[in-house]
Formats: C-alpha cells, sequence, structure tokens
C-alpha cells in the first residue's frame, strides 16, 4: 500500500514519521505547512504533499493513497472533511483521536455504510487515544460476558503536546460525559468522583469525557461506562468549580487568548521524558450479581505509545489482504491482546472481587 501521514508537520505527526523512516517505511508526508512539510520530507527523504482540508483538494491529493494515518487535529475541526475524502477516494482512514464526537461520527450507521459500499475501512483512536483502554474493555468482556457496567481510566506521568492542550482547551466549556443505558450522557465535570487503584495505590479520580465512551460502547455493547484519570483532591472539586464557569470558558475570547497562549508556550515532552515515563491503565466491570472484575496493564508514555501503537495499526493493515471495511475500533480489528504487543506495554493482570 501507499500511504500517508497528513499532519506530519504537527508534534505527534512528526514523531510517527521519524519512526516509520526509522523502521524502514516510506510514508508520504502531508500537511498544511508547506514550509514545515518539505522541510522535514527533505530530512526523512520521503514524499510530500501540501494542501488544506477542502473535500475537493483532498479528494483530488488522496486519488493514489491506499491508506491515511490523519493526525491533524482537532479532529473535531478535521476529521470529517478527511473522512468524506477518503470514502470518495476509496482510501482506508485511521486517526489518533481521543474526541467523542469523532467516534459517533465514524460508527454512525450511515458511515458504516458508506464505508462497506466503498470498500474502505475506519478506524479512529489508533494511538494511546484509544488502544489500551480499548483492549482492556474487551478484554473485561472476555471476561466477564453479563457485564452491565464498565468504568475505564489511566494514570499517566508525561506531558503534554500542543494539539492535545488546544483540544482540551476547546472542551472547558462542555460538560462530562457517560455512557448510560447505550446512550450517552453529560454531566458537570468533576461531579462524579471515587477512589481508584492504577496500579500505584490508590488516588482521587474523576469522571472525565474520555473517547472509550464511545468506543467501548461499540467495541463491547456494554450499556454503562465511565472514564476516569487520577487528579490531586484538590482539583477534583475545582473541577466541579470549573465546570460553573463554562460558558464563559467556552467563549472566543476567552479561547482565543488561552489558544495562543499555547501556540507561544507549549511545545509537548521531550524524547527523554518519552521514554522513562510509564502509563497505567485500569477498568472494572461488574455485573447484576455483584461481580466484579478488574484489569491493569502498563505501556509506555502515552505520546511514545501512539508512535508504537499507531504505525503497528498502519503495517498491519498494510499486509493485510483482504482488508475488511466498515467502521472499527483497534480492539474490534485486533482482540483484546493487541496491547500486549506494542512496545512498551507488560501484560494484563486481572483481579476478582465480590462486591
Amino acid at each position: 500500500m501507499k500511504w500517508m501521514i497528513y499532519g506530519a508537520n504537527g508534534y505527534t505527526g512528526e514523531l510517527i514519521a521519524r519512526q516509520a523512516v526509522k523502521e524502514g517505511m516510506a510514508p508520504v508526508l502531508a500537511g498544511r505547512s508547506a514550509e514545515a512539510i518539505e522541510r522535514l520530507g527533505e530530512e526523512l527523504e520521503c514524499e510530500t504533499r501540501v494542501f488544506s482540508l477542502s473535500f475537493d483538494q483532498a479528494k483530488q491529493e488522496l486519488a493514489d493513497i491506499d491508506l491515511v494515518l490523519h493526525c491533524a487535529g482537532p479532529f473535531a475541526d478535521t476529521s470529517q472533511t478527511m473522512v468524506e475524502a477518503c470514502l470518495a477516494s476509496k482510501t482506508h482512514y485511521l486517526d489518533i483521536t481521543g474526541e467523542i464526537e469523532v467516534f459517533e461520527y465514524i460508527h454512525s450507521k450511515k458511515r458504516v455504510k458508506l464505508a462497506q459500499e466503498a470498500g474502505v475501512l475506519l478506524c479512529s483512536g489508533v494511538g494511546f487515544d484509544v488502544i489500551p483502554t480499548d483492549c482492556v474493555a474487551r478484554k473485561l468482556k472476555e471476561l466477564m460476558p453479563d457485564a452491565t457496567t464498565l468504568a475505564l481510566g489511566f494514570s499517566a506521568a508525561a506531558g503534554i503536546s500542543r494539539g492535545t492542550m488546544k483540544t482540551a482547551i476547546r472542551g472547558l466549556g462542555s460538560s462530562s460525559a457517560e455512557r448510560k443505558d447505550g446512550k450517552l450522557s453529560p454531566f458537570p465535570l468533576g461531579a462524579k468522583r471515587r477512589r481508584i487503584d492504577f496500579g500505584r495505590g490508590k488516588k482521587t479520580a474523576i469522571a472525565i469525557p474520555w473517547g472509550d465512551v464511545s468506543t467501548a460502547y461499540y467495541t463491547t455493547g456494554v450499556p454503562n461506562i465511565t472514564t476516569w484519570v487520577p487528579v490531586p483532591p484538590v482539583y477534583a472539586y475545582g473541577a466541579r468549580l470549573l465546570s460553573w464557569f463554562g460558558p464563559i470558558l467556552g467563549s472566543d475570547a476567552v479561547q482565543g487568548k488561552l489558544l495562543r497562549y499555547v501556540d507561544e508556550h507549549v511545545s509537548g515532552p521531550d524524547e527523554s521524558k518519552r521514554g522513562r515515563s510509564s502509563t497505567y491503565v485500569w477498568g472494572e466491570a461488574t455485573n447484576e450479581e455483584g461481580r466484579k472484575v478488574i484489569v491493569r496493564i502498563k505501556t509506555a508514555s502515552t505520546y511514545a505509545f501512539t508512535v508504537y501503537g499507531a504505525l503497528e495499526v498502519v503495517k498491519r493493515l498494510i499486509s493485510a489482504k483482504p482488508v475488511i471495511p466498515g467502521s472499527f475500533t483497534p480492539a474490534m480489528l485486533f482482540g483484546s491482546h493487541f496491547i500486549e504487543e506494542i512496545e512498551g506495554s507488560s501484560s494484563f493482570v486481572v483481579d476478582e472481587v465480590r462486591l
């Protein structure tokens, strides 16, 4: 297959491009910034293309591309055009998003049907968002087929990139979310708190609108899903206070100032920090009889995992004959143990308890 990294000039896109070339792969490097893309292409000796995400231009540039790994966020702004262009050009689509609205778009009945008719595979979340938690969700479903509730989460220590920070800022004016009786349900950020042992002792955690609120439902069919991260106790209460100011934080004026600050001051964790950090992933399934199963696993740092995970998905699809068309999550494609096969990951640790 001839494949492309779109957004190769961004923080994560460049990391993936460099690792791909290091492993002997030859991606087409593409994005909107001519200077950055051409400079990177020259350094890595890769073909380059510069184009904006208008449907007509993207469709034209993807005409000879078999697979695109979309890395240009915020994905709520960019993914739909790229998906539609991929469907039109019969190009398989991957991205590294963690945004619920993107997952819902990809897995809508209309998109599933269009992908099957076009012979195209659509798979969002092939990085840390959401491979580890998606695989944990599928593992829990395998261990407890009658599970009615899933709780998923992670504890990460590495820093944050400019693109991820911008996505977080755009969400300041919105609420958290959970899957309740099969439907997405909003609630105030900070309203749900609990103590969780992610793998390094119990910590205070809050429920956040992580992508698995969407993806884990399609992977497992479990109707009730929450997603969690640890925070200092004062932050847990602060998040609740922050939600009261949602309309202000979501205003154009405040958003503009925060986004400009990110452009000027945020770059992302360096190689040393990525290399020495680990991430602890946790999941819990409960059934109606009061049985509970807990799964934990340790992975590489979030950005290092995204590089390894995304490239592993690309490599498997490049060698797959034929690729099955439709809309999938990573664990739907490769199973629960996919995470254990990615560099830097440990093996699952399973605990079973009764309530």
